[in-house]
């Protein structure tokens, strides 16, 4: 090989060596930078690093705290008493010293030792954590009872008892985080990504919350760790679990099931606010359902009781129908919004092609059928008043101005 040839390897291997140091540094700048996104902590959620359990702010969260450190001072000892004795026989009676073993057979003393203390030792562990147990499911007496649907993939949210009574509405990631991931570009000063929602749950400091679970599709969970709660939502079946925020603030949490392809995008957002903020929000949320507003008797804007049958010869009025509507569709404004105009893989009902059709058989089944694989479930448990009026007030609001009128008597058709 000639000088010129050796010149020309020196120059490609330095080229290489160069390509390989910037590839190097393009490397680690990017890790840097990704490591540089998490420097904050989510205060009520995950912390940087973090080793230990989530700052508790409830009662039973506080007790799990000290069992899991009773239970690791109790283990470290059995493994240190019971390794020590190991090795200590290992090396203080081995062969090499000259030690002989002993012959014995039954022992009762040996019998009795190793039966006594290991049964101490159990009921030491399972007398505290028993007691825990029991207090985790003592959901009577609660001051609010909450129902919690699990769904791919979304928490909906039912107020069934206490002040809040009858406020209903769907928790979704929110979207522009959801873009983010999709993306692959999170935002780098965002401490609750993927952990955001549009609608958190609210509920009152200092007041005991009950938390009924179920699903209507794969099993979830319904976990918030500073509350030391998870509660699996399994479809058909009705669970409950409890707990009672001591310190306002914002606690996160994830769906704890492996539910789908989306199981990631489930979080779970509490609101805490003191007892007059939320007061103030329940009043509020309420007059944005619509659940405050006075019944009109003239035109019959009360839903039908179901203890009475209804009249399904009488004509209804377009504009009776339409303001009956309008109470109804407080139940569906929680997920398609007051507006009409949906949110994130909700439907938009403002300009929908089945709510515009001429063919109103095609909305009528939506509403008793439902939609497979989606958020929209039946209401078939309504009055066919109701579901008439609502399917009414969709076809007349907004820019949906068709004019179309659909009675009561059209959905009990539709029914048979």
């Amino acid at each position: 090989m000639n000088s010129g040839e050796t010149k020309a390897m020196m120059k490609t291997t330095n080229a290489l060596w160069r390509s390989a140091g910037h590839g190097l540094l393009m490397m680690a700048s990017t890790l840097t930078a990704n490591l540089a996104w998490a420097v904050e902590d989510l205060k009520g959620g995950p912390a940087v690093r973090q080793l230990d359990l989530h700052p508790a702010v409830t009662f039973i969260a506080r007790e799990q705290q000290w069992l899991h450190y009773f239970m690791l001072v109790v283990c470290s000892l059995i493994f240190v008493g019971v390794f020590g004795v190991m090795f200590y026989s290992i090396l203080r009676h081995r062969k090499s010293k000259g030690a002989k073993s002993a012959n014995f057979h039954e022992s009762t003393t040996v019998e009795i030792v190793w039966t006594v203390i290991p049964f101490l030792i159990v009921i030491a562990m399972a007398w505290p954590a028993t007691k825990v147990v029991v207090a985790m499911k003592d959901t009577s007496s609660a001051d609010l009872t909450i129902k919690a649907t699990g769904m791919q993939w979304k928490w909906g949210y039912e107020y069934l008892r206490g002040e809040g009574e009858g406020i209903s509405f769907y928790s979704t990631l929110d979207q522009a985080q959801r873009e983010m991931s999709d993306s692959g570009r999170p935002d780098p000063q965002a401490t609750d990504y993927l952990l955001k929602v549009d609608n958190p749950l609210v509920v009152p400091e200092g007041k005991k919350v009950r938390i009924i679970t179920t699903a209507n599709d794969v099993i979830h969970a319904w976990m918030v760790p500073a509350f030391g709660v998870k509660q699996d939502a399994i479809p058909g079946f009705v669970r409950d679990t409890w707990f009672r925020a001591e310190v306002a603030g914002d606690y996160y949490g994830q769906c704890a099931e492996l539910c789908g392809k989306e199981h990631a995008y489930m979080p779970i957002h509490v609101k805490v606010l003191k007892q007059d903020e939320y007061a103030a929000w329940a009043a509020a949320k309420k007059d944005s359902l619509g659940l405050n507003k006075p019944a009109a008797s003239d035109v019959q804007v009360a839903m039908a009781s179901p203890a009475e049958p209804e009249d399904l010869k009488k004509v209804w009025t377009k504009e009776a129908l339409v303001e009956h509507g309008q109470g109804v569709y407080a139940r569906c404004a929680a997920c398609h919004q007051a507006d009409g105009k949906g949110s994130g893989s909700i439907m938009a009902l403002d300009a929908s092609p089945v709510v515009l059709a001429a063919d109103k058989s095609r909305q009528i089944a939506v509403l008793l059928d439902g939609r497979a694989g989606t958020a929209m479930q039946s209401y078939s448990d309504l009055s066919n008043t109701d579901l008439a009026a609502v399917i009414t007030y969709t076809k007349n609001s907004w820019s949906n101005k068709t004019g179309q009128v659909v009675q009561p008597a059209d959905v009990a058709a539709a029914r048979k």
